[in-house]
Order: structure tokens, then C-alpha cells, then sequence
């Protein structure tokens, strides 16, 4: 459905990102992580096409998507961006911001849209607050139900959830992504969430000073971790050296070491807990390096553990 190729994009003679091929099916969500500055911004005002792309090429349906340079407004028709800067008007209500593009041919058809959308974001109680007089993260969910509003065949999200508390952010989150999924509504969200990248999009793509390292599905890209920026994402990294556990050097994750009854190459003393809930992650020093792993307990400071990897 949607064929993303970029060969390269630069601002003046600043490169911001190159090589990037990917194709997008109905439905499917891509998330696309990386570190502030990466690029993951400029790619989606590309795809939407509010940069114009030089080298390369965007198409939707086999048809080329030829950016701002041949539209007198910029943005395709079939597609929404909610990006950082959220685009609401505070004057008026929740209601009739998301309202906005809808028709009017049918006003009830409409009212009934709109209480669909508010109960997807969580704003039922909202429906006629003026939108100046809510929060950052209220306004953020606004946005979203408006964008939502024409039922776009491609969603484009900036950071979508990063002015949203913890405990309003998972539900949003299921919501959305299924109200995407039960809609076919492809999806690609820019951010440095992890946790949301794993749980809930088809695959993931990883950019690093704009080049992509990694393009897969979860589980894959989770369980081919070859790079210290790669792993970064996914919580606290261990350099292995060569020859400890195996003959080559290895990246391990905090739950890919554990101690071990037998004496080992790796002989840690515990300099401190961590309290996660379901565990406690301990830091350890090995060598004059820090060491993470995971432990069912608190370790007692101080104490010589041996670890292997699992």
C-alpha cells in the first residue's frame, strides 16, 4: 500500500537520513525507534508530505506521492499527522474540534462519530470543556480523536503519548491500537518507547544518525541485539568481553545473566538494589565495570556473586 524509498534527505548540506525502504499494508503499525535528533520526524513530515523528497521516492497505491512542491496544501488527503505540536483549537470545545473536517451531511451520523472517538481517547467527560482549559496530555488525546475523525487509511504519530501519565498512557495505548487494527488503518509512530514499540507494533525499524540498523518484528529485532545503541533501548547493557561465555564479545540484557552456584568467569561484587516490583535489578562491579543482572531478592551489598549467562 504505502512504498517508502529514500535514498537520502538533507537540510541545506546537513544529511538528516538516508536508505530507508520499507513498504506499509492496511492495517499494519510501523514503530519506528530512535534517539532525539535521528531523523524520525523528518521521515514522517516526508511520507506526509510536508518536506519535498529529492533522492527517492513515496508511493500509495502504486501512485507516487509528489510532496509540497506539487500541492497547494501540503499533506495527502488519505493521510493524518499528529505531530508534537498538537493541532487544536482552544476556543472551542473537545467536541467540536474533533468534529472539525467531518462533513455535516449527516449531524447525527456525526454526533455519534464524535462519542465513538472521545470514548477511544477517554474524553467522554470532556465533550464540551473548551480545549484551552485542559491539560498538555488532554490536548495530546485530542488531537489524536480528531485526526481520527475521517478515518484516514494512514496514521502518522509523533511521540503520541509523551505528555500522557503512565496510568492513562496503557490504556490509551490498547484503545488506539486496536481501534487502528479493527479499522485497517496503517500506522507509523515515531518514538523512544521500547516497551510500547515491543507490545504493540508489527515491526519495528531503529534509526541511528538517520541511517536504519534494524528492520524487523519484535521478537526479531529484540532477540538480534547487536549493538550497544541498539540494546540501549531495551534497559541497562552489559559488554561482555570475549571469551567469558563464549568466544566472541556479547551485548546481554540484565535478564540474560543470572548468578550461578558453580564458580564462573565472572565473579561480581553487589554494590546495589533496585526495586522493579516483579524484581529487583542489582548492579554489580566486575573489574572496574559496571555489571546488571536481575535477581528474584535484594542481594546484600558487598557480596561476591558468580554469573553465567542464560
Amino acid at each position: 500500500m504505502l512504498e517508502v524509498n529514500i535514498e537520502s534527505f538533507a537540510y541545506g548540506k546537513k544529511e538528516i537520513i538516508r536508505d530507508i525502504r520499507f513498504q506499509l499494508t492496511p492495517g499494519q503499525h510501523l514503530a519506528v525507534l530512535g534517539e532525539s535528533g535521528c531523523g524520525k520526524s523528518t521521515l514522517l513530515h516526508l511520507i506526509y508530505g510536508l518536506l519535498q523528497l529529492e533522492h527517492g521516492s513515496i508511493k500509495y497505491k502504486g501512485e507516487p506521492l509528489l510532496g509540497p512542491s506539487h500541492n497547494i496544501v501540503p499533506g495527502e488527503h488519505f493521510m493524518k499527522l499528529v505531530a508534537q505540536e498538537f493541532n487544536v483549537m482552544p476556543f472551542i470545545s473537545v467536541a467540536e474540534n474533533i468534529a472539525t473536517h467531518l462533513s455535516r451531511m449527516d449531524l447525527e451520523e456525526d454526533r455519534k462519530r464524535v462519542d465513538r472517538l472521545l470514548e477511544v481517547v477517554d474524553l467522554s467527560e470532556f465533550k464540551d470543556t473548551q480545549v484551552k482549559s485542559l491539560s498538555g496530555g488532554q490536548k495530546q488525546r485530542v488531537a489524536l480523536a480528531k485526526a481520527l475523525a475521517n478515518t484516514p487509511e494512514v496514521l502518522l504519530l509523533d511521540e503520541p503519548f509523551s505528555n500522557i501519565d503512565t496510568f492513562r498512557k496503557n490504556q490509551l495505548r490498547r484503545k488506539l491500537f486496536d481501534y487502528l487494527k479493527n479499522n485497517n488503518i496503517a500506522c507509523i509512530t515515531a518514538t523512544h518507547d521500547s516497551e510500547e514499540a515491543l507490545a504493540y507494533s508489527d515491526r519495528i525499524l531503529i534509526l541511528q544518525d538517520g541511517l536504519p540498523i534494524a528492520l524487523d518484528s519484535p521478537r526479531e529485532v529484540y532477540q538480534q541485539l547487536d549493538s550497544p545503541y541498539q540494546a540501549g533501548f531495551f534497559g541497562e547493557i552489559n559488554i561482555i568481553p570475549a571469551g567469558i561465555f563464549t568466544s566472541e564479545e556479547q551485548i546481554l540484557l540484565p535478564h540474560q545473566l543470572k548468578p550461578s552456584k558453580e564458580k564462573t568467569s565472572m565473579e561480581v561484587t553487589v554494590v546495589k538494589n533496585y526495586f522493579k516490583g516483579s524484581h529487583y535489578l542489582v548492579e554489580a562491579s566486575w573489574n572496574g565495570a559496571e555489571i546488571f543482572f536481575t535477581h528474584g531478592k535484594a542481594l546484600k551489598i558487598g557480596v561476591s556473586i558468580n554469573l553465567q549467562s542464560t
